[in-house]
């Protein structure tokens, strides 16, 4: 038995808990945004050659076609919390969260391609970042393949 806008019994909690990482997400990526154009280095993310957020976030590698990274999470993130809470009533929105969120977790594997393998060092508001797409994605799952069950 499934009730409107695609949800099954006991799914109800997800477009809930999405929204939440979805706002953790926009909280991490506003962090790192506001990092992004400082101008003197910080010191809570420097833990060494190996931990160090500036070295991440104001490398070439922290812009795509001139956008920031953090800005591109923020959108992200935010079409993720509209999906999540504005448009969850549509039997179309497991998919929708389901590939948005896919593209997201590409994305931020990529940016952790670039930490370990090019610039040799983690930052802290990424992996945070990294964690909160990873969960999306399993939640996202999770209610796409339930949504598809029904169909």
């Amino acid at each position: 038995m499934s009730s409107p806008g695609g949800k099954s019994p006991g799914s109800g909690w997800i477009f809930p808990a999405i929204a939440c990482l979805a706002f953790a997400g926009i909280v991490v990526s506003s962090v790192s945004l506001y990092h992004h154009y400082g101008t003197s280095q910080t010191t809570y993310c420097d833990f060494g050659a190996s931990f160090n957020c500036d070295i991440v976030n104001r490398s070439t590698y922290s812009t795509v076609l001139g956008v920031p990274d953090a800005l591109i999470g923020i959108l992200g993130y935010c079409g993720l919390l509209f999906l999540a809470t504005i448009y969850r009533g549509k039997s179309e929105t497991p998919a929708m969260l389901l590939v948005a969120s896919l593209a997201g977790l590409g994305f931020a594997l990529y940016l952790t391609y670039i930490e370990k393998f090019v610039l040799a060092t983690w930052c802290i508001l990424c992996l945070s970042s990294l964690t909160v797409i990873c969960l999306i994605t399993l939640l996202a799952s999770f209610l796409a393949a339930r949504n598809n069950q029904k169909a």
